[in-house]
């Protein structure tokens, strides 16, 4: 691939060449009609071939334009050389000194100051003053002494042409550079607009993600409000019944099923107050949270997912684990997230395993399932906003999990094999205080969506 300065260097040497082109090829055609128009040449036909012998020059010159390319450009001084004998011949062969192609000598100055530095443009001069006193020495020695000759005038005109073409072509040189430099300028501040805006852009669709899952949970939180009114007052109505029938000293057949009714209706009650107190409205203060009490409310929920019942849910979380410092209830949504894909990606029969450690101040906690993997073509979009493989889904569950676990100073990742199950890691600084006190809750067994942890799930 060509280096930004090689192509603004090319372009400009083709543009250079272009003006070169047009001038020669000017050239060619006057030297055609000075010779067809006017009498009294030393040698027409010498001068009609040198003219060819141009033609073919700047045939090649046009001819590597056209490629893309600058004709000797590698050189100067040899294109300079060739011109100014060319030009002497056409001279000499004309009218000699008087000839109307010694103007010529002013094209090729121009040529060469318009393609090359103000140094090869004065070396270029030199060899032309060398070539118009070579004719005038070949014209003869009156040549020279001729007061009324137009060589010495010739001479100073080339020499004014030389340095206003060269002064003017590195003028425009410098103006050149400075438009680049304005231009890369320019180019640097679009860019670093472009990624400002992409990154607002970002930010406005992850506040919106945001803004739309809070949304759902508030509304899950109002519905679930409403389903625990609407169906305690009939449950407390129910118990209440059950408490009479049992103090009225019923059969033994009787009492048994009162009882079982009882425990029925407590664990109906047990439910809807368990659903209340995960969708009640989140705080955002901070805490001291253990990841073994978080992991238990979140597969509490979890067990009532229709799909939970053909899954064994297992967990191995080490009872000196040491706190972190984080809000509650987001780290409760975050697991329970985690923990709803892994039951949605594994099939029936399948084992879900959480694992929780203790690595130098930092608390890694993993949900890790047997299902159909990531497939490598959407890795990369995994936590893109509103993109999902679920039927029903809305995109923003793993989305939302890493804006959250960033915003405690953690970390989201995975890591998965087609075919083979996934394992997402999250991982959280842990306090810097003292440990908490032990809990008495076992956390080295498995659960099934029935109730509490049992030692293997159906």
């Amino acid at each position: 691939m060509i280096p930004t300065a090689s192509r603004e260097k090319l372009r400009l040497d083709l543009a250079t060449e272009s003006i070169v082109v047009k001038i020669r090829w000017f050239g060619i055609v006057m030297g055609y009609v000075l010779v067809e128009t006017r009498m009294g040449l030393h040698n027409p036909s010498a001068v009609r071939a040198f003219l060819a012998l141009g033609a073919g020059f700047a045939g090649l010159d046009l001819a590597f334009y056209r490629m893309g390319e600058v004709f000797l450009k590698r050189r100067p001084l040899f294109v300079s050389m060739m011109e100014a004998t060319f030009i002497a011949l056409l001279c000499y062969n004309d009218t000699g000194l008087a000839s109307p192609f010694r103007w010529y000598y002013l094209l090729s100055l121009i040529c060469c100051a318009i393609r090359y530095r103000r140094t090869t443009a004065w070396l270029t001069y030199g060899f032309h003053c060398l070539s118009l006193l070579t004719l005038a020495i070949l014209l003869g020695e009156g040549a020279i002494k001729d007061v009324t000759s137009d060589w010495p005038l010739t001479l100073a005109i080339m020499a004014w042409v030389t340095w206003a073409s060269a002064s003017l072509s590195s003028l425009l040189r410098q103006t050149g550079f400075r438009l680049e430099l304005l231009n890369g300028e320019l180019e640097r501040n679009r860019a670093e607009l472009e990624r400002r805006v992409a990154e607002r852009t970002d930010a406005l669709r992850a506040s919106q993600a945001r803004e739309i899952q809070h949304e759902k949970m508030a509304a899950f939180g109002l519905l679930a409000a409403g389903i625990a009114h609407e169906v305690g007052n009939p449950l407390a109505a129910l118990s209440s019944l059950i408490q009479m029938l049992q103090r009225r000293g019923p059969d033994d057949y009787t009492a048994e099923k009162l009882e079982l009714a009882d425990r029925q209706l407590r664990r109906i009650q047990r439910t809807i107050r368990e659903l209340v107190d995960f969708s009640r409205p989140a705080s955002s203060a901070r805490s001291r949270v253990r990841a073994s009490e978080v992991v238990e409310e979140a597969l509490g929920i979890a067990k009532y997912y229709q799909r939970t019942k053909q899954r064994a849910i297992s967990t191995d979380l080490d009872s000196t684990l040491p706190p972190v410092r984080a809000v509650r209830d987001h780290l409760t949504q975050v697991v329970l997230n985690l923990v709803l894909n892994a039951i949605d990606a594994t099939d029936t029969g399948g084992r879900i395993h959480l694992r929780g450690r203790s690595e130098n101040g930092w608390l890694s906690l993993s949900i890790e399932d047997e299902g159909r993997g990531i497939p490598e073509a959407l890795r990369a979009r995994m936590f893109q906003p509103f993109f999902t493989t679920k039927p029903h889904g809305t995109g923003l569950g793993l989305f939302v999990c890493r804006q959250i676990i960033e915003e405690m100073g953690g970390s989201l990742s995975y890591d998965s094999q087609e075919g083979c199950g996934s394992r997402f890691t999250m991982r959280i600084q842990t306090d810097r205080y003292e440990s908490l006190p032990e809990l008495s809750t076992p956390q080295n067994e498995t659960m099934d969506a029935g109730g509490p942890l049992k030692e293997v799930a159906k």
